[in-house]
Formats: structure tokens, C-alpha cells, sequence
């Protein structure tokens, strides 16, 4: 039976995700950063240019520290404190944001530093706070666990973003948010204070929901000694210098770790690409882009909530080759439609001078319903994922293959955007280029048919 402080112990770890997600939603994706593309940078592309630095260089550091920091963290014991430095850097980093005002000295330099320590002060974190999850269920609550945390991620980006769109980001034009009203806290359109608020926004959010975790999920017995840092260091070097030495010793959670980074790359690039080729064929403006992201991460809450139920029944690994296996298919189907067909064959009858409101046609409302189906299967494979990496990893190593585990999911990330932009240019055509999805997706489930999921039912 769950006792009480078992289940303050899961609400605090949960929670880190519904505390975490808002820097991806609002800063990363939908508010900040477009806000820099399109305004404090010079122009569109120097600033797209520019982001995408910042994003790899970060990206870049998260990768190759993260196994590091994690045997240093295996070696001292305690996770908290690491956590406690990296949420300082992200809370610093996204109060920062707020002073990029357009046309002020150092504006732009400001932007990208503070969005890429924040970046990897979140990242960090999530790679100790992970390391927690086998500490507070049983193994075969795990796949609930890590679902939960995943579907709390999604929900607390969701309701940020509907705040903000709602309450924050107001129109230059009319000076009304999306729903009518005034922007709170007399936020200024005209200086865009509406987007550089999402990082004022996302710190407070952050502080208010990760102090659960602090206050109610325990951590591990040892004491983190201060004076015994530098012992600490040394030990984690040490030991990942062990581990990398003798790789040929854990060719099962390697063979995963590769086959993990194979589909994820996919993945990235399916949600990049995903939204853009819907606006190509449909021709749909932000709104209808913004109704369709919300639409994915209300089926990816979904999904992760079903696929924690079922990986604890039928375990991790099955759970993320059928997964993978949907978003195949799904990704296929969305190649299949265009404003005349769906599934390739099948013609659209077109009305003589009709005029429909937003996702209005057949097609767009089957790209809509495959959409779904591709969120509601995004949702399971990333978060058991991670409970797989918990039951192949040794215990005794569990942060610091966490922290590989965030390197593979970095340092090649952009190789699925990379790809399906080379072959949409050779080829000429959308639907080739992101076609190569398929391959990502079909790879890595083939590599994860050589992955021996011990522990799993």
C-alpha cells in the first residue's frame, strides 16, 4: 500500500516536469523565441541563424557534461544540490530575458547567452531529477511514474501557453490579448513586453512548482560534503573514464542508447517539420498552427498517461516499438494527403466556389486527426524511454547514464532537420524530403529488437 509520503514524495517529483516544461513552451517554442527571429534580430534569417547557434552551442554543452556531471553526482550521492544550481541557472537566465527590449545596446547578446544558460540549467536538472524515479515507486510502478511525469509536462506548457495568449501577448494593432482583454500588468505591445515577459513568467512558474520536489521527495542518504567536492570530481571523472573504457560491457544499454538517439532524431524532426508542412499544403496562418500544436500536446498528455498504465503491465520496450510503429504510419499518412487526395488514391471532390472557415476541407481534417494520433504516440516513447534506460542501467550508475542518455538525445539532434532539409532540396519536394522520417523511425526499431529490457513483464 502507498503510504503518505510516498505520495508527496511522486507529487514532488512530478511535479519538476510541470515546472520545467514552460521554458521549452514559451521561451523555446511559441513566444520568445519568435520574438527574437523576427523582431530583436537584424532580420529573419541573421536571427534564425543566430538562434540556431545558441540552440546547437547549448545543446553542444548539455551533451558532452551531462555524463560527467552525472558520475560526479553518482560519486557524491546527492542529487538536490546539483538540481538547486542548475534551477538558480535557469530562474537567473529566464529573468534576464526580460531586458531585450528592441533597439537597446546589448539586447541581442543579452537574448541568446540568457536563453542558452537557461537552457542548460533545465536540461541539467531534468538529468538528476531523473535519476530520483527508481528511489520512489516500486520497479513495476515505474512506466506510471515516468508517464505521469511526461502528461504533467504537457499540461503545465498547455495552460502556460493558454495564460499567456490569453493574459500577457497582446496585438500591436488593436492592443487587446487573443481573448479581448487588456494585458496584464499593463505589458506594452509596442515593446514587445508580452514575449519578454514568458521569461519573467517562466521563472516565477518554475520556483512556485519545483519547491515541492525540494520539500517532499527524498533524496539519498549520503551527505553532500562541500570540502569533499573536489574528492567528488575526481571519483566521477574516474569512473566515467571506467565506463567509457569498458563500453564492450554494457553493449545491451549501448545498443539501446544508439537506437534511442536513432528515433529521437525522427521525432525532432517530425515536430519541426510537422506544423510547417501542414501551413504549406493547407496554407494555414498562425492561429490554425497554434490550434494544431495545442491539439498534439492535449493527445501527447493523453498518451503519456495510457502508455505509463500499459508500460508498467506490458513494459517499456513494447511499449516504444509500438509507439514507434504509430508514429510510422501516422507520418506516412500525413504524407498522403494534399488538398486533392488523402492516402495518396483516394480523390477529394472540390466545391465550385466554397468558402470554409478554418479546417474546413477533408484533408485538413484528416492531416488534423493523423496529428492527434502522432501526439497521443509522442507521448509514450518519450517517456518510456526513460524507464527503460531505469531498468537496463546499473543502479550504482544510473546518473551518469542518465547523462549519456541526454547525449544521445543532443549531439545528433541535428541530423533529422539536417537531412530532411538536403533531400526536400535535391529532391524539389516537401513530401520526399520529409519522407525520410520513416527511416529514422523504422531504424530505431530495429535496434531495439537486440535491447534486452531486463526487469520489464
Amino acid at each position: 500500500m502507498t503510504t503518505r509520503l510516498e505520495k508527496r514524495a511522486v507529487f514532488g517529483w512530478v511535479l519538476f516536469d510541470w515546472a520545467a516544461q514552460p521554458y521549452f513552451t514559451l521561451v523555446t517554442t511559441f513566444f520568445f523565441g519568435p520574438y527574437f527571429v523576427s523582431t530583436l534580430a537584424p532580420d529573419p534569417v541573421t536571427g534564425q541563424a543566430w538562434w540556431g547557434y545558441a540552440t546547437g552551442a547549448a545543446g553542444l554543452v548539455i551533451a558532452f557534461l551531462s555524463p560527467f556531471l552525472g558520475a560526479v553526482s553518482d560519486a557524491a550521492g546527492r542529487r538536490k544540490p546539483w538540481i538547486a544550481v542548475f534551477s538558480a541557472m535557469l530562474i537567473v537566465a529566464s529573468c534576464m530575458l526580460w531586458f531585450t527590449e528592441p533597439g537597446l545596446p546589448g539586447s541581442v547578446p543579452i537574448a541568446l547567452i540568457a536563453f542558452s544558460i537557461g537552457m542548460i540549467g533545465v536540461e541539467f536538472a531534468t538529468v538528476f531529477t531523473n535519476a530520483m524515479m527508481p528511489s520512489l515507486v516500486p520497479p513495476e510502478r515505474l512506466g506510471r511514474l515516468s508517464g505521469l511525469g511526461w502528461a504533467m509536462g504537457y499540461a503545465g506548457g498547455l495552460i502556460c501557453l493558454i495564460i499567456v495568449l490569453a493574459f500577457f501577448n497582446a496585438s500591436r494593432e488593436t492592443g487587446e490579448t487573443m481573448l479581448g482583454f487588456m494585458p496584464w500588468f499593463g505589458l506594452d505591445p509596442a515593446t514587445h513586453e508580452g514575449a519578454r515577459a514568458t521569461g519573467p513568467f517562466t521563472a516565477i512558474w518554475y520556483i512556485l512548482f519545483v519547491i515541492p520536489l525540494f520539500l517532499f521527495t527524498p533524496d539519498t542518504t549520503r551527505d553532500f560534503d562541500i570540502p569533499n567536492v573536489g574528492a567528488a570530481l575526481r571519483a566521477g571523472v574516474s569512473d566515467l573514464r571506467e565506463t567509457f573504457t569498458n563500453l564492450k560491457n554494457y553493449g545491451n544499454i549501448v545498443r539501446y542508447l544508439v537506437s534511442r538517439m536513432i528515433y529521437a532524431d525522427g521525432l525532432v524532426a517530425l515536430f519541426a517539420f510537422g506544423g510547417i508542412y501542414g501551413a504549406s499544403v493547407f496554407g494555414w496562418n498562425i492561429t490554425e498552427l497554434g490550434i494544431f500544436g495545442i491539439l498534439l500536446t492535449i493527445a501527447g498528455l493523453v498518451g503519456a498517461l495510457v502508455g505509463g498504465w500499459l508500460d508498467d503491465i506490458l513494459g517499456p520496450k513494447i511499449i516504444i516499438q509500438m509507439s514507434l510503429i504509430i508514429l510510422a504510419l501516422g507520418s506516412l499518412g500525413i504524407l498522403s494527403i494534399d488538398q486533392e487526395n488523402i492516402f495518396f488514391v483516394i480523390p477529394v471532390a472540390q466545391e465550385a466556389g466554397a468558402v470554409g472557415g478554418a479546417f474546413s476541407t477533408l484533408p485538413e481534417q484528416v492531416y488534423l486527426a493523423l496529428g492527434a494520433v502522432i501526439g497521443f504516440a509522442a507521448g509514450p516513447v518519450q517517456a518510456a524511454s526513460r524507464t527503460l534506460l531505469v531498468r537496463v542501467a546499473p543502479p550504482e550508475k544510473l546518473t551518469q547514464f542518465f547523462g549519456l542518455f541526454a547525449l544521445t538525445g543532443k549531439v545528433t539532434s541535428f541530423i533529422g532537420p539536417t537531412l530532411v532539409g538536403i533531400v526536400t532540396a535535391v529532391s524539389g519536394s516537401q513530401r520526399i524530403g520529409i519522407s525520410v522520417l520513416l527511416i529514422f523511425f523504422t531504424v530505431g526499431f530495429i535496434g531495439l529488437l537486440g535491447v534486452r529490457a531486463e526487469g520489464a513483464k
